[in-house]
């Protein structure tokens, strides 16, 4: 016999079904009375766990304990002695704080710029099949109509847009939720 075997079965024997006998119950009662915990009482009890009494303690909604006699009466704190580090005081802030207003700072925040319509010349436009690594792949126009194109300028260092276009595509997110459309 192997030891998960033998482990096996001394679980298995040691299965014996413990019910809550009216006389089990009543001590349940006092002891959870006296203010025991629930650890305390199941060993008292004895073949039963600590989840066994809490779950019969609330099925018998036996809500109110007797306090422990040390915890009621609250103990004495020593003095501290005044420090001499600096301290500042906090405003007194209650509740939920996340959608509380941020304080504002007075500063001059930077001008938008504004949006100028980039004119693309006809001899820089290109289709699909004229494109490249080097042309900007910006789409202009819809795909669906016989007049869309790609910008075709000069690409910027590893991006496939020219300068302007790659401003219009990279904005840091900030800038980005500023443009962003009301809502209505």
């Amino acid at each position: 016999m192997t030891f998960v075997d033998q482990k096996r079965t001394e679980l298995t024997s040691a299965k014996t079904e413990i019910t809550w006998t009216d006389d089990r119950v009543e001590t349940l009662k006092r002891l959870w009375g006296e203010g025991l915990s629930a650890s305390q009482i199941a060993g008292e009890l004895g073949g039963i766990t600590r989840n066994a009494v809490i779950g019969k303690v609330h099925r018998l909604g036996l809500s109110g304990r007797a306090k422990a006699p040390s915890s009621s009466v609250p103990r004495q704190r020593k003095p501290r002695a005044a420090s001499q580090m600096f301290r500042p005081s906090r405003p007194m802030v209650r509740g939920n704080t996340a959608l509380a207003a941020a304080p504002s700072y007075d500063y001059d925040a930077a001008p938008e710029p504004e949006y100028v319509e980039n004119v693309i010349p006809l001899a820089q436009r290109c289709t699909l099949l004229e494109l490249n690594d080097e042309k900007c792949h910006w789409p202009i126009g819809d795909p669906g109509q016989p007049d869309f194109y790609f910008c075709g300028g000069k690409t910027a260092a590893s991006t496939p847009y020219c300068g302007y276009h790659g401003r219009v595509a990279y904005q840091p997110p900030a800038s980005r939720r500023d443009r962003r459309p009301a809502r209505g």
